[in-house]
């Protein structure tokens, strides 16, 4: 997994709506990129959510917010609908950027082990640079955690 002080490695992958989007597109701007398994189930809602809730306080402060996960961009999209999600969600089938941020990793659920997207999240600041880092988020206390970080 990516560490403090790292140069988050940019990525393109498309938004719910079919668009392209890039980390470097946010250039200049400090953003939370957040990694979760799926659209859909309980624990992954409820941390989309609490992003959702707390979203106008990240413009507030110029932050924008991505979700990713390996979901299809329809998946996606019926997620940012029911759940009228305000902010940016990819789609990395491939784990391009699941990969390439090192949250594909061995996980332990029920006394089986598979491979899995770990919860978590980076603060990346207006240089490209990773200033925090969230593992294995909380889906419950993350949104809030990470605003009160940003608020200092």
């Amino acid at each position: 997994m990516l560490e403090v002080g790292m140069k988050a490695p940019d990525f393109t992958l498309e938004d719910k709506d079919g668009n392209e989007v890039s980390l470097h597109d946010f250039a200049g701007k400090k953003v939370v990129v957040y990694f979760y398994p799926k659209d859909s189930t309980p624990g992954c809602t409820r941390q989309a959510c609490a992003f959702r809730n707390n979203y106008g306080e990240y413009k507030q402060l110029g932050v924008e917010v991505i979700g990713i996960s390996k979901d299809s961009v329809k998946s996606h999209s019926n997620f940012a609908a029911k759940q009228e999600l305000p902010f940016i969600l990819l789609s990395d089938p491939e784990r391009k950027a699941i990969e390439a941020f090192g949250v594909w990793q061995e996980k332990k659920m029920y006394g089986k082990v598979s491979m899995g997207v770990v919860r978590s999240t980076f603060i990346i600041d207006e240089n490209g640079v990773i200033e925090k880092v969230y593992p294995k988020a909380k889906p419950d206390t993350n949104a809030e955690e990470i605003l009160a970080y940003l608020k200092g």
